[in-house]
């Protein structure tokens, strides 16, 4: 299905659906408020039109903005998320100083962004049994918890300057830095590469068999070529180039820097769970079971 019939399919739905009579109402009633936030709401109607015009598939939902956190479209400016905010395919959320927030991935499991953060939505593939995942952390702190219910299969893929960490329901901790990311897992196990050898590996898929078919979106699939089962690190820290896939369980962590050398070890969980970021997400963990 070729952009335009998918965008008449998409367009065909909201307008024979009910609820495009209380989005119409919505605007009504902020664009007939008085006072100066007449041009700020008007605002808000651009931009979501310009998210249901795209046409991408929703990824989920901010549920949880904590201080200053923002969003845009390609088509539209930053704006101040609010709760319970849809997010889409393309879309960029920041958060600033003393700032995070969390998203809900449609179909189940969590995102969550520390202070200063930038993440980029690229692509979520959701099926029944099937629902995938892609998105990149520019730069900041991320927070990754999504369990698979019996039967599903759940994968996301987390990219960072250096890194790409891609994880079937687990719970892991990622840090992107221009010159260095790490990967922190928590629970279960998480399959992590370069993220050049990601990038391109993305690429020979989409002029192979990743091709959804003449003209039409590459098949989204996600998943190491090879798996390297390592608890632990045989040669010395960044003496070695990570050149194919590695699985970490629980308890490990991965640095890998901009050169593709990396240095693999058991973290201290203690230590670490001093983190603001950490002790926060532990804590609406704990507070979920």
């Amino acid at each position: 299905m070729n952009k335009t019939n998918k965008q008449s399919d998409i367009h065909t739905i909201i307008y024979n659906s009910k609820q495009l009579w209380y989005f119409i109402a919505g605007c009504f009633k902020l664009l007939v408020t008085p006072g100066e936030r007449t041009v700020k709401n008007l605002s808000y109607i651009l931009m979501f039109t310009s998210l249901l015009m795209a046409g991408g598939q929703k990824f989920g939902k901010i549920s949880l903005p904590l201080g200053k956190v923002q969003f845009k479209s390609e088509s539209a400016d930053w704006t101040r998320a609010k709760p319970n905010q849809p997010v889409f395919e393309g879309t960029v959320i920041r958060t600033q100083a003393k700032s995070r927030c969390e998203i809900i991935l449609t179909g189940g499991g969590k995102i969550r962004l520390g202070e200063n953060s930038e993440l980029e939505l690229n692509d979520a593939d959701v099926k029944p049994m099937v629902k995938n995942f892609n998105a990149n952390l520019k730069k900041g702190n991320i927070w990754v918890s999504a369990k698979a219910a019996f039967g599903e299969k759940k994968n996301i893929a987390i990219r960072t300057p250096t890194a790409v960490a891609a994880i079937r329901g687990t719970k892991f901790r990622a840090k992107a830095g221009e010159n260095e990311s790490s990967v922190l897992v928590y629970d279960g196990k998480v399959d992590v590469n370069q993220a050049k050898n990601y990038i391109e590996e993305r690429k020979e898929k989409r002029k192979g068999l990743g091709q959804g078919g003449p003209g039409g979106k590459p098949k989204f699939t996600l998943g190491p070529v090879t798996e390297v089962k390592a608890p632990t690190q045989v040669s010395g820290p960044y003496e070695v180039t990570l050149e194919e896939w590695v699985t970490l369980a629980e308890g490990m962590q991965i640095n890998i820097r901009a050169d593709g050398k990396f240095h693999m070890f058991e973290f201290d969980q203690t230590k670490d769970a001093e983190d603001e970021f950490v002790k926060w997400n532990q804590e609406l963990e704990a507070a979920e079971k």
